[in-house]
């Protein structure tokens, strides 16, 4: 198989680290808490999907999603990313498109979003493509990936 940007993003990745770095001071922040739980798929027919979520998330007081109160769904949905739909790889320009399909983020349902793409060793690098605001600073995003290992567990 040729070895282009496609082929070698092929595969399951997990999170391995998730900052956000303000433009303007260079501060961090872990958006996700400093071990996010993550999976990001990208399959050989062009879509991809992605799962982010902070690892330290209470259970709901109900066993059904439907029965939460209000504070419940706003930790659901501050701790919580995901959205899946197709991806395009361009070699020249080394940025990674992912267009959003679905969305647990309604705003991005049908926005195509560019991240800067290299591989430093066996890990994959994203950054966003462009700038965005955050509690009213500019900042971007940086996420470092690895291959997933089989996470079943053993008997």
């Amino acid at each position: 198989m040729e070895e282009t940007l496609f082929n070698r993003l092929i595969g399951t990745w997990t999170l391995v680290e998730l900052t956000e770095v303000a433009l303007e001071s260079g501060d961090i922040s872990y958006p996700m808490g400093k071990s996010p739980k993550s999976l990001i798929i990208y399959n050989p027919d062009g879509y991809m999907s992605a799962q982010i979520m902070n690892p330290e998330r209470e259970n709901f007081n109900q066993e059904h999603w439907k029965g939460a109160n209000a504070e419940e769904y706003i930790q659901e949905v501050s701790t919580y990313l995901a959205y899946s739909g197709p991806f395009y790889a361009d070699e020249e320009k080394q940025i990674l498109s992912h267009t959003m399909f679905i969305s647990l983020f309604p705003n991005w349902t049908g926005q195509t979003q560019n991240r800067v793409i290299h591989f430093e060793n066996e890990y994959l690098i994203l950054e966003s493509g462009k700038p965005f605001l955050a509690e009213g600073k500019e900042v971007v995003h940086k996420l470092k990936w690895k291959r997933a290992e089989n996470l079943k567990t053993k008997s």
